[in-house]
């Protein structure tokens, strides 16, 4: 069987009473759209981060472009976040009429490079985007401090770091909002598209919940602004509170997979993850860097294992974002990272046998270099 970066095949066998008893409850209840599973996951996912509300949404993309509107963030705005994160990050923010604007990244973690970010602020700019990439958090403190000199919001894309805390506090506390994605093979993964936006400010909420039901708020027939249709499902709500109830055990298992490929691999020249003073590592995926990346990926299907790159495209180079003017070098951290990071596979029931398979194998092509 091929060696995948991913697999939930069995975690659902360990949790799929559960798991069909949630679909249950649902179709039983006579409510399938905006029931008692979402305001019940709402609530206890507000909870879990120690914020006031929570908003569920249809995915992640959506969970950043509602909090976007929600802010007040639109056309004639800029947003500056980076251009190493999913795509969807930055097609939220145009999604709203905003324009992006990139900073550097670490060279070392691969996050925001906070350093960079006042010299991009102008008088356009209306909020900045920290990424909390790859399972851990950006150094929120002196973003914090820059967002309140210049009179900026702070919108925590969360999508990668469920359960991730930063000096103790949790990932998506620590702004005006935060935006996570339950794609299925997140930290907290739904077995379908879900997100979430959460908040401590009413009115932030009031606004998203009126943006995510067709900008209705009382009255079924009566649009208040123009919203969207960006329900959270209740079946995968049911399924996620049934999940979130584990997630700090998820995340204690992610960390041993990571740890165990730590001590194997600390005798090579791969470059290995580094936590970040202050936080606590989830990792969402477990990515490594070696200058010659595409040839230690090709060598790797010969033992049937295929890596995934988290992310060989940064968005500033990307066709669809031409018009925004980076030319090449203007990022180079970014650009030279891309070249060379790859993922290990990870995920909490990634079997011993299989990850010791993977670091085996990955030793071998090593040593033919």
């Amino acid at each position: 069987m091929a060696t995948l970066v991913w697999d939930y095949s069995r975690e659902y066998e360990s949790e799929r009473k559960d798991i069909l008893d949630a679909v249950e409850t649902v179709f039983s209840s006579g409510r399938l759209v905006l029931g008692p599973s979402v305001s019940s996951f709402e609530a206890e996912f507000a909870d879990y981060h120690g914020v006031a509300h929570c908003v569920g949404v249809d995915n992640g993309t959506n969970a950043i472009r509602l909090a976007l509107q929600a802010l007040g963030v639109g056309r004639g705005d800029e947003v500056v976040t980076v251009s190493n994160t999913a795509a969807p990050t930055v097609l939220a923010i145009d999604a709203v009429g905003a324009t992006p604007v990139f900073v550097d990244v670490d060279p070392d973690t691969y996050l925001m490079d906070v350093t960079q970010v006042e010299s991009v602020i102008t008088p356009r700019t209306k909020a900045l985007l920290p990424v909390h990439l790859y399972g851990q958090c950006v150094d929120m403190e002196p973003l914090r401090a820059l967002a309140r000199r210049h009179g900026l919001l702070v919108l925590e894309d969360c999508a990668q770091a469920h359960g991730a805390r930063h000096h103790g506090r949790v990932a998506g506390s620590m702004g005006d909002a935060a935006a996570f994605s339950f794609y299925p093979t997140k930290v907290l993964g739904a077995y379908g598209d879900g997100g979430a936006t959460i908040t401590n400010d009413p009115v932030v909420d009031a606004n998203l919940r009126r943006h995510r039901y067709y900008g209705m708020e009382k009255t079924y027939y009566v649009v208040e602004t123009p919203g969207h249709n960006c329900r959270l499902d209740e079946v995968q709500a049911e399924i996620l509170r049934r999940k979130l109830v584990r997630l700090d055990d998820y995340v204690a298992a992610r960390q041993a997979v990571a740890a165990r490929y730590a001590e194997a691999l600390s005798d090579t020249d791969l470059v290995l993850p580094t936590t970040a003073p202050g936080n606590t590592h989830v990792h969402y995926v477990y990515v490594v860097r070696h200058p010659r990346r595409d040839d230690i990926l090709e060598r790797l299907k010969a033992h049937d294992i295929h890596l995934n790159i988290s992310y060989p495209w940064p968005v500033h180079t990307m066709t669809g974002f031409a018009h925004l003017g980076y030319a090449e070098g203007s990022l180079p951290v970014t650009e030279r990272v891309a070249g060379e990071i790859f993922s290990l596979p990870m995920y909490p029931s990634l079997p011993q046998d299989t990850q010791e398979h993977v670091v085996d194998a990955l030793k071998q092509v090593l040593a033919t270099l």
